[in-house]
């Protein structure tokens, strides 16, 4: 019992309440097979209603609620957000399973939208809860399992409906029971003391959330370590700020959060936050439309059998290429923009491959690599931005990428997908999204040459100081050697002269 009470006391309780909702929440069998079940005869919806009409209001609905579930979720201390989500989440699936008719789909949309704001929630409560230093060991507890409950959805998605062991309804049944053990796990949770931004403390926790002096990266252990002394990097009236937060004057706290958020943005955190968002926008674009443009290349073949054993594979390689960042030693102050642009050329070039090679098995290829780059090259993005920033700080460069990425994208959907705009076809709408990685593809290059080219450069030229500095010490040694060594004769000399007089 004693062992039980310091468990629960401890940072592994709620760790591991939340790993299991974050696991069950995510498992979602029928999500790779979600085109083939609205077009069937099931809901009897059109692939272009789905593409044109009811995959936009997500965007739209996505970008509304960002925002106000932002604040909400640090007000209202996370575990109420967490719950809620887990709510929108039965209502999601209830709306799939039993409403029909493209209205209610679009409404569908409306909730799963309120669902991925509330993604925050889940990544933010843990740091709540737990001391700092578990903080990067919870977070790769908690991503791992995220990841593998979307893993084992598509895998368990796959076999029902190869083997014909569910219908898409009874799929969905399935999913509401898992979603109803995420549920009701997220209610045991911990309530957390304090938050971010609204419920702080002060003193200790202003010190622990500020960044150090000087950050580097340990290469052995990949964690950030401390070069300086720890120093609060708020001024005073930020303080008064935080105080007027925490007796419920919001006006002050998001004062504080502008100002913080100004302070976040160097210049080198500006390039990789700004590839951040810009492909962050064409990957959830390219995400959410792919099963269109397979189940239009596919054609009548139904290879939609097979999209949950791709949506699996991608994901595994996806964490495989992930964990590898950790074990890759790279300058990526000097060579990651050159990466940011060459991986991303690479997948500009999988997009391509995918809209202009009518052939599902490449197309399927050319997913799996498009997704494994993009994971990739964001985990090396949110490891340098993390590596300068402290938690708080880092909270909100996520929140404003992510923000910025869906502005982007809600511009795209309304002009190129939404019925009101262009309403290209599947087959333009890829040609478009690998044209903008083409773009970024571009801009990164020409940024990393510069950056490559300027660095080779000042090293180059304090190699050449380092190098004068040294010839002329040098020149400086000999001469004084010199000196001294003439010195020593004549004091040789006066000695022998002194030795030599009679006495």
């Amino acid at each position: 019992m004693e062992a039980l009470c310091r468990f629960r006391a401890g940072w592994g309780y709620p760790t591991a309440l939340l790993c299991t909702y974050g696991f069950f929440s995510s498992v979602k069998p029928l999500e790779p097979f979600l085109i083939p079940y609205l077009s069937g005869p099931d809901k009897n919806i059109t692939a272009e209603q789905v593409n044109n009409q009811i995959f936009p209001v997500w965007t739209y609905s996505y970008l509304v609620v960002l925002i106000p579930v932002f604040l909400l979720t640090d007000y209202l201390r996370y575990k109420p957000v967490v719950i809620f989500q887990g709510v929108n989440l039965l209502v999601t699936s209830g709306l799939l399973l039993w409403a029909q008719g493209v209205a209610a789909m679009q409404i569908m949309e409306v909730f799963y939208s309120v669902v991925t704001a509330c993604e925050v929630a889940y990544f933010s409560y843990i740091y709540s809860v737990v001391d700092l230093q578990h903080y990067q060991k919870v977070t790769a507890y908690c991503r791992s399992v995220q990841l593998l409950g979307y893993t084992v959805g598509s895998v368990l998605g796959q076999l029902m409906v190869s083997f014909s062991l569910m219908s898409y309804q009874g799929i969905l049944v399935l999913n509401l029971v898992l979603i109803s053990i995420a549920l009701v796990t997220s209610c045991f949770l911990p309530m957390p003391q304090k938050s971010m931004f609204f419920h702080r403390k002060q003193g200790v926790d202003d010190a622990a959330t500020s960044p150090p002096v000087q950050t580097s990266i340990n290469e052995t252990t990949g964690e950030p370590a401390s070069n300086g002394v720890m120093e609060p990097q708020l001024d005073r009236s930020a303080r008064t700020v935080d105080r007027e937060g925490d007796t419920g004057q919001c006006f002050g706290v998001l004062l504080r959060l502008w100002r913080e958020f100004l302070q976040c943005y160097s210049k080198q955190l500006l390039y990789w936050s700004l590839w951040w968002a810009l492909a962050t926008c064409g990957y959830n674009q390219t995400v959410n439309y792919v099963q269109v443009l397979w189940d239009h290349v596919g054609g009548s073949q139904n290879f939609a059998i097979y999209n949950g054993g791709v949506e699996a594979v991608s994901n595994l390689f996806s964490a495989a290429m992930a964990y590898a960042v950790g074990f890759t030693k790279v300058n990526w102050a000097t060579w990651g923009e050159l990466a940011l642009g060459s991986f991303s050329g690479l997948g500009a070039a999988s997009l391509f491959l995918m809209t202009f090679i009518g052939n599902i098995w490449v197309c399927y290829v050319a997913y799996v690599i498009f997704k494994c780059l993009y994971m990739l090259l964001i985990t090396i993005a949110m490891f340098q931005i993390a590596a300068d920033l402290s938690i708080e700080r880092y909270a909100l460069v996520f929140g404003g990428n992510n923000f910025v990425a869906l502005v982007l994208q809600t511009v795209i959907t309304a002009i190129v997908v939404d019925s009101r705009g262009l309403s290209l076809k599947i087959i333009p709408q890829f040609i478009v999204y690998g044209s903008y990685f083409t773009g970024i593809t571009i801009l990164f290059l020409l940024r990393g040459l510069y950056t490559v080219v300027s660095t080779r450069s000042r090293t180059n030229v304090s190699q050449t100081q380092r190098e004068d500095a040294l010839s002329t010490w040098t020149a400086v040694d000999i001469d004084a050697g010199r000196k001294l060594n003439a010195l020593a004769r004549g004091t040789a000399a006066q000695s022998q002269e002194v030795t030599a007089q009679p006495k």
